[in-house]
């Protein structure tokens, strides 16, 4: 043997070392990709209104001039093993597109000891999630009661007036707004209160 390297195996080496590091960026393309899907997932639910997510505006553009009116039905659930009592306090709301509402949902912790919560939410029918935005809302935030409190939690919306030039829902005249609350474990409660507009605590 002369000790030279055949030229089949040496561009054959140079191939695998290729396929080795295309393979090597796959993988942390891949590995990023599981990352960043949840965000991406719920910018695409928030920019479309998939699956009844809701929109944030900064205010409501005010009542258009319409005589359509929309009855906002409430809803309200806990989730498995939430101790949280949870009621919507008015059952209906009745609006009108571009019109800014205040409602709110009642929190009670019966328990002994703080329980930390967080909302999930949606609108039905579905397809009203691109026309339903929230100004302020307590589902932005984690919400903490401590023993035997009682909080009212409000929720600022409106109905985008875009959603009356909407021909497939243009027979539209009830929306469900509705929250599930769900208990936050491992972490230490605080000492604070729920934070939400115009919040009204009780103990």
């Amino acid at each position: 043997m002369n000790g030279k390297v055949h030229p089949s195996a040496d561009k054959l080496a140079r191939r695998n070392a290729g396929v080795g590091v295309l393979v090597g960026l796959i993988a942390v393309v891949m590995v990023g990709a599981s990352f960043a899907a949840v965000p991406l997932y719920r910018l695409f639910c928030q920019a479309t209104g998939y699956g009844g997510t809701t929109q944030v505006a900064a205010a409501a553009p005010g009542a258009v001039a319409d005589e359509r009116v929309f009855t906002i039905h409430f809803d309200a659930n806990v989730g498995p093993h939430m101790p949280w009592k949870f009621t919507p306090d008015q059952l209906t709301q009745r609006v009108r597109a571009g019109e800014e509402s205040l409602a709110f949902y009642v929190a009670a912790n019966p328990t002994d000891r703080p329980v930390r919560g967080s909302a999930v939410f949606n609108v039905t029918p579905l397809q009203v999630g691109k026309y339903f935005s929230k100004v302020q809302c307590f589902c932005f935030e984690e919400q903490v009661l401590q023993p035997g409190q009682t909080e009212y939690m409000g929720v600022a919306f409106f109905v985008d007036p875009a959603i009356l030039k909407d021909r497939n829902l243009a027979a539209l005249r009830d929306i469900t707004l509705s929250y599930t609350f769900y208990e936050v474990p491992n972490q230490q409660a605080d000492l604070g209160g729920a934070a939400n507009p115009d919040r009204k605590s009780t103990r």
